[in-house]
């Protein structure tokens, strides 16, 4: 019998490692994981994000709405926070002595971490894959290995780079570790437009 599995992904993760920059930005989470794990049995994808603010808000809210009519879709938000940085760009006229306002994406790493330990505990699942190259998961992985040493945990870590791909602390935690191919993404992208269960459709942004 197939093993029953959850997805977590980590998506500011999976943007800036694997989608930004790319053609593929529409992406149809159900039907990406479905292809990549073909024996397992997915039965939850949790999609891990925080509202943008600026031009790009837009976008990703209608991305959202895409997503949100996917049955195996949950979608958690977590924050954006203001934080004070010091300019330490090498050369500029400001390293060192002047203060910028930026912003801090929050509490997504805690909410996914969270959300594997109850799921375990639930025994909602046999199976985690864990889409994310960030060592603050590091804790989350290793607490599930612990105390419940039969879960299977798979990491993919979104990455075009060798550098950004590397997320060594990561990939140990886990029972097995790939980086995730890129070369699916354009067979699992949303049609350009989505019936939005009520009648309606959820038009693909022009840009992408």
């Amino acid at each position: 019998m197939a093993r029953r599995t959850i997805v977590y992904v980590d998506g500011f993760n999976l943007y800036y490692g694997a989608v930004r920059g790319g053609p593929h930005k529409w992406l149809d989470l159900q039907r990406y994981f479905t292809l990549l794990r073909p024996h397992d049995r997915i039965v939850q994808i949790h999609y891990f994000t925080a509202f943008l603010t600026g031009a790009r808000q837009e976008n990703q809210k209608t991305y959202l709405k895409a997503l949100a009519t996917l049955p195996l879709v949950n979608i958690v938000l977590g924050q954006f926070k203001t934080k004070r940085v010091l300019c330490s760009v090498p050369g500029c006229t400001f390293g060192g002595s002047r203060w910028f306002d930026t912003p801090e994406e929050k509490r997504s790493d805690v909410n996914i971490g969270v959300q594997m330990v109850d799921d375990a505990y639930q025994n909602r699942c046999d199976a985690m894959v864990l889409v994310s190259g960030d060592s603050d998961l590091v804790p989350a992985v290793n607490m599930v290995k612990a105390q419940f040493p039969k879960m299977f945990v798979v990491v993919y870590v979104p990455a075009r780079s060798q550098i950004r791909g590397a997320a060594v602390q990561l990939r140990a935690a886990a029972d097995r570790n790939k980086t995730l191919p890129l070369a699916l993404l354009k067979h699992a992208q949303f049609p350009k437009a989505v019936p939005d269960g009520a009648g309606g459709v959820i038009q693909k942004p022009g840009a992408w």
